[in-house]
């Protein structure tokens, strides 16, 4: 049947939109070795599914018996080879990175690479007979090693290009440094520190742990590591940036496995729907992909690392921003009445804590961290003690703005010690 606003007809169509992909499968089909696993091999499995998949879709292959389950499989292994290229991405720069402590990071993606290669070579033949089966032509003859080239090399260019511009860059790592922090709080509640077991990982994927919240942790990181290459990129032999934009790119990286196996995993495998069809063909493909499995390193490889990384890359990230803050010093007088109680020093705390750069608390030669509401009521009884009515607050110029406008109104209280309404400023402070 021809298409009346093509002469092509449509099993012409779906050979030119199959070939690529089916040639990959051959090639991966013929070589047993697994060094093949290129990044340009995945990136080849990527476009040629998406593009086939796309075909498929417009033509309602979602909808049809004959086609569905092709068009599942083009599917299934764009995904795979989605985390495959950000898998392969990260080994190839792994001795480039500057981590403080890797653990077991190394062994533990060897085994997601495992799965990953092991359920693409489980569906080469299947995709091979598939194709057969609706009469595909097989493409005779397949790639050459020489088609997908490793990139793993020990030589790295000489940095020979100076940014001038220090003062501009130092305001743009201030600002990335803050957001790693802040971001790293939001992501606190994923954090855990042994591995889930199978039921456990069922009990939270996707009610916990799902594409949509990775995916948005995925941006934030992505538009941080933007930042940082657009603004920050020329940092000549400056080992605490380098290491802060290492650790930006495994975090994303292990993100963005973990979307793509989450996407997998939710739109395959965890609503089958109610037609019996898909019922059959996620039975299918449960076949070739590991389901255990799959979980497995969604959640004690991809979301074990991004906390562990995160949790390095803090330290960091803190080191970074008190190298480059701006600091200085304020006198400002204590609350009224009740003095450096709960309320106001809690407020000072979340002022410190939201910027994240070191500030501290000076009474009478003392000094005490602004950042720890304990640290300040521990300030407050020296001062009561000893009749104090003035403090100094020391370091990160940003918090000791917000600082200075929060005493000038007692520190969101009253005389009788009950809440005000707050500058707009300090709107984040709510």
């Amino acid at each position: 049947m021809t298409d009346p606003y093509c002469d092509i007809s449509f099993d012409e169509k779906i050979r030119i939109y199959s070939y690529d992909f089916l040639k990959c499968f051959v090639y991966i089909n013929e070589i047993d070795n697994d060094y093949i696993f290129t990044k340009k091999l995945y990136s080849r499995l990527i476009s040629t599914a998406h593009l086939l998949e796309d075909f498929l879709d417009f033509h309602g292959a979602k909808q049809n018996k004959a086609w569905y389950y092709y068009r599942e499989l083009a599917s299934v292994v764009r995904y795979l080879s989605l985390a495959g290229y950000s898998l392969r991405h990260i080994s190839n720069r792994l001795h480039h990175y500057e981590l403080k402590d890797e653990g077991d990071f190394k062994e533990s993606g060897d085994v997601t690479v495992s799965f990953l290669v092991e359920s693409l070579r489980k569906l080469a033949p299947v995709i091979l007979e598939k194709a057969k089966e609706l009469k595909i032509q097989i493409p005779e003859g397949s790639f050459d090693h020489a088609n997908f080239p490793g990139v793993v090399t020990s030589y790295h260019l000489d940095y020979d290009i100076d940014d001038l511009n220090v003062k501009e860059q130092r305001e743009y790592i201030v600002k990335i440094s803050s957001e790693f922090l802040n971001i790293s709080k939001s992501f606190g509640h994923f954090t855990f520190f042994k591995p889930y077991e199978t039921s456990e990982i069922k009990d939270i994927i996707p009610l916990k742990v799902n594409e949509i919240e990775i995916r948005r942790f995925e941006m934030l990181f992505h538009n941080l590591q933007s930042s940082y290459d657009s603004y920050v990129s020329q940092t000549g032999g400056n080992k605490e940036l380098k290491q802060l934009r290492d650790y930006l790119s495994i975090i994303l990286h292990l993100l963005r496995i973990m979307g793509r196996l989450l996407h997998l995993y939710e739109q395959r495998f965890h609503d089958v729907g109610y037609k019996n069809v898909y019922r059959e063909i996620v039975e299918n493909l449960s076949g070739f992909v590991n389901l255990d499995t799959l979980l497995d390193r969604i959640v004690n490889y991809g979301l074990y690392y991004v906390c562990f990384f995160i949790s390095s890359g803090r330290t960091i990230a803190q080191e970074t921003l008190n190298s480059n803050i701006d600091q200085d010093s304020i006198k400002v007088g204590i609350p009224v009445t009740r003095g450096f109680h709960s309320r106001p020093s809690l407020m000072v705390a979340k002022i410190v804590q939201h910027f994240g750069g070191k500030v501290e608390l000076v009474v009478g030669g003392d000094t005490f961290d602004a950042g720890s509401v304990l640290d300040i009521q521990w300030a407050g009884g020296k001062i009561q003690k000893e009749n104090i009515t003035e403090v100094e607050f020391k370091g990160d110029s940003r918090a000791l703005h917000d600082i200075k406008i929060l005493a000038g109104v007692n520190y969101g209280e009253d005389s009788m010690g009950k809440g005000i309404a707050l500058p707009k400023e300090l709107k984040y402070l709510k």
